[in-house]
C-alpha cells in the first residue's frame, strides 16, 4: 500500500501523473475522457495516481507560453465524480494553495478528516503571483485541522544547481509535515545527483531521516513538447537537446534517456540509503506520447525489480 511505503520510507514507489480535463467540457465528454484514462492505467503496476492542480505560470517568466493556459477541472472533483467508481489506486491530489482563500482551504482540509487522503501542496509559481494563502500558512492549517492528511512536497533539483539549498528546503518541508517529495520532469541527471549528494550528507551530519524522493519522468515526442518542457522550467542541457532534436526518433530517444536516468538515480540513491521512486507523466496530450509514457512506466518497473534483486 502507498501509505505504508511512504510511512516506512521505502524505495520503489511508482506513480502515474495526469492533468484533469478542461473545466469547460460537458459531463458526457468528461465521462468519455475518464473512461479512456481508466482503461489505459487500471492494470498498470502503480502504487498511486497523481492528479495535478494546474495554475497559470505566465508571471514566472517573460517567455511566451508555447501552449495557451486553459483552466482544468478541480482535481478532487474529477477524482470523486469520474474516477472513484472504477479506480482501485490511491490518488495523490496536488493543491496549488495560492488559488484558494483561507476559509475555503481550511474547509477543504477539514472535509478530509477520517479519510486516507494524499496531497501535495504547491506554492505560488512566482513571487509576483498574488495569493491569499502561502505555502507556510497551508502547512500550518493542515497541522491544525487535519494532521493525518498524508502530505507531500515539491522538489526541484535544477533549483539546487543555482541556489544550492534545495536539500534545506526539503528538510524544512519535512519539519512542516511533508513525508515524500515529487520532482518536476527530470532530464538533468547531474543536477538530480548533486541534490541527492547534499540531501544524504545533511541527513547524516544532522541525524535526520530521509523520506522518499520520487523523480518524475516524461517522454518528449516533438520540438513543441520540448519547448513547453523548457518553458515549465525543466532543464535540458544543450548537448542533450541537440541529441533529441537531431535524433531520427525524438520520442524513442527521450524514453531511452529517461530509463537511463532513472536507473542511474535508483542505484545512486540505493548506495546512499535514499528511498527513490518514480512518477511517470505525459506532458503532451498526443496519443503517441501518452502511449510512450505507459511504456516508460513499465520499463521503469522492470528496472526497479532488477535493481532490488541485485
Amino acid at each position: 500500500m502507498l501509505k505504508n511505503k511512504i510511512k516506512n520510507r521505502q524505495s520503489g514507489i511508482l506513480l502515474y501523473g495526469m492533468t484533469p480535463p478542461k473545466a469547460n467540457l460537458l459531463d458526457k465528454e468528461l465521462k468519455a475522457i475518464a473512461s479512456t484514462q481508466v482503461s489505459r492505467i487500471k492494470d498498470l503496476p502503480i502504487d498511486g495516481l497523481v492528479l495535478y492542480d494546474i495554475q497559470d505560470e505566465s508571471d514566472r517568466t517573460d517567455v511566451k507560453r508555447p501552449f495557451p493556459f486553459i483552466k482544468t477541472l478541480d482535481s478532487c472533483a474529477y477524482a470523486k465524480n469520474y474516477l472513484d467508481h472504477a479506480f482501485k489506486f490511491p490518488v495523490i491530489v496536488y493543491r496549488a494553495v495560492g488559488k484558494y482563500d483561507k476559509t475555503e482551504f481550511r474547509q477543504w482540509i477539514k472535509d478530509r478528516i477520517g479519510r486516507e487522503f494524499f496531497s501535495v501542496f504547491v506554492g505560488a509559481a512566482s513571487k509576483k503571483t498574488k495569493t491569499t494563502i502561502n505555502i507556510k500558512e497551508a502547512y500550518r492549517i493542515k497541522k491544525e485541522v487535519n494532521d493525518d492528511l498524508i502530505l507531500g512536497g515539491i522538489v526541484i533539483p535544477e533549483r539546487h544547481t543555482a541556489k544550492k539549498d534545495e536539500h534545506l528546503r526539503v528538510f524544512s518541508k519535512i519539519q512542516n509535515g511533508c513525508e515524500y517529495f515529487i520532482s518536476q520532469a527530470v532530464y538533468d541527471l547531474a543536477a538530480a545527483k548533486r541534490f541527492l549528494d547534499d540531501y544524504a550528507a545533511y541527513a547524516k551530519e544532522n541525524d535526520k531521516k530521509m523520506v522518499p524522493i520520487i523523480f518524475t519522468f516524461a517522454p518528449c515526442g516533438s520540438i513543441k513538447t520540448l519547448e513547453f518542457m523548457k518553458w515549465l522550467g525543466v532543464h535540458i542541457a544543450p548537448n542533450l537537446e541537440k541529441k533529441l532534436v537531431n535524433s531520427q526518433d525524438i520520442l524513442e530517444k527521450s524514453v531511452k534517456t529517461s530509463t537511463t536516468n532513472f536507473k542511474a538515480l535508483y542505484k545512486y540513491g540505493k548506495d546512499k540509503g535514499i528511498p527513490i521512486g518514480a512518477n511517470i507523466e505525459s506532458i503532451a496530450i498526443r496519443k503517441v506520447e501518452i502511449d510512450a509514457s505507459v511504456r516508460l512506466l513499465k520499463e521503469i518497473k522492470e528496472i526497479m525489480k532488477k535493481e532490488d534483486n541485485n
